[in-house]
């Protein structure tokens, strides 16, 4: 009960940050006039950010097959996808849930092992996060000074300002007699396993994850198409860059803007989203409003932009997930009567 009660505040903290950073974005700004602005999107463009996203979950699918074709299982393209489409549903409830979600969704729909599923998933992640590694190095060779100055004004200068308290000796005596006091605590639990005591259950728990993340990379050199999952790898984070691109063209404060403007909101809208709130909310809203403002956008065109292309994706992700969890109920139901 206690642990519930621990995460349930842990989750509610986390959004709250998130609404605290939407209200920061948003406090100084005129709502009817950016509601306006909202509304006088071009339909098109919109629908083809749309499609782009539909296509990007669409490669995520078949390479997440690829990821289990090696361990004997091959899932069929509908269920797995509709996996996806819950996972990213109960992203927006729950940061990070939905990996454990697309994979528990899997495991009952086509009875893959919910173990390999875990491996394959931190591996997608890892891989993730490499792309993400790329396009930042990308925008820093073609935009290095504009970069440099987002991430020191934005990020760096303002977490520094937090932290000037590490100035004082006794806190920094103190934090180092801290870590000091963890890194002794772990060498003598540490100890005690080698000296062939029984295993606690989060060590066999860690070991199993670790277990399961080796064999998760091992499926990428047993693949035989290696070169179609590099190939989704690209395609999947060129879907997102062209989501991105195509929607400045729905406003006419940022139609002007090139593709490598598109290139560097595609890396700080990525940041944004990758902070443990839910959907990326307040987060996503904050950092893109402000990385378009070195490109000449105000600050209220900035916040549209971001609001428009976030509430889309959102809506998009709760009406698949939505249409995701119908489909496992009706299957469920189907294979329950034919039992």
């Amino acid at each position: 009960m206690k642990s519930k009660l621990i995460s349930g505040f842990k989750y509610v903290f986390l959004f709250s940050i998130g609404l605290v950073l939407l209200w920061l974005t948003f406090r100084n700004e005129n709502l009817s006039e950016i509601f306006h602005k909202i509304s006088l999107a071009n339909p098109f463009w919109l629908g083809l950010s749309v499609i782009l996203a539909l296509g990007a979950f669409y490669s995520r699918a078949v390479r997440w097959i690829m990821l289990m074709e090696p361990l004997g299982y091959k899932p069929k393209l509908s269920s797995t996808l509709r996996a996806l489409f819950l996972g990213y549903f109960a992203n927006l409830a729950i940061p990070r849930i939905g990996e454990i979600t697309r994979c528990g969704a899997l495991t009952t729909s086509e009875k893959v092992p919910f173990n390999a599923l875990i491996g394959t998933v931190i591996v997608e992640r890892v891989i993730d996060l490499v792309m993400l590694f790329f396009s930042m190095l990308l925008v820093a060779i073609l935009e290095y000074d504009m970069l440099s100055s987002f991430l020191s004004e934005k990020i760096v200068d303002p977490l520094i300002m937090k932290f000037t308290f590490l100035d004082n000796p006794f806190v920094l005596s103190g934090i180092l007699f801290f870590f000091i006091l963890i890194f002794w605590l772990l060498w003598k639990f540490t100890r005690r396993q080698m000296e062939g005591k029984k295993e606690s259950g989060l060590v066999v728990k860690i070991r199993g994850i670790l277990h399961e993340v080796a064999q998760g990379f091992k499926t990428i050199l047993r693949m035989k198409n290696t070169g179609w999952f590099i190939f989704h790898t690209f395609l999947i984070w060129t879907f997102y860059f062209l989501m991105t691109w195509v929607c400045f063209f729905c406003l006419e404060s940022t139609a002007h803007l090139d593709m490598k403007a598109g290139m560097f909101v595609l890396v700080v809208g990525g940041l944004g989203m990758s902070a443990p709130v839910q959907g990326g909310i307040g987060a996503y809203h904050y950092i893109v409003s402000q990385g378009l403002q070195l490109f000449g956008v105000s600050s209220t065109d900035g916040i549209v932009y971001a609001t428009l292309v976030h509430t889309t994706q959102t809506l998009l992700v709760v009406v698949l997930g939505l249409y995701a969890m119908g489909m496992l109920f009706v299957t469920g139901k189907k294979k329950s009567a034919n039992e």
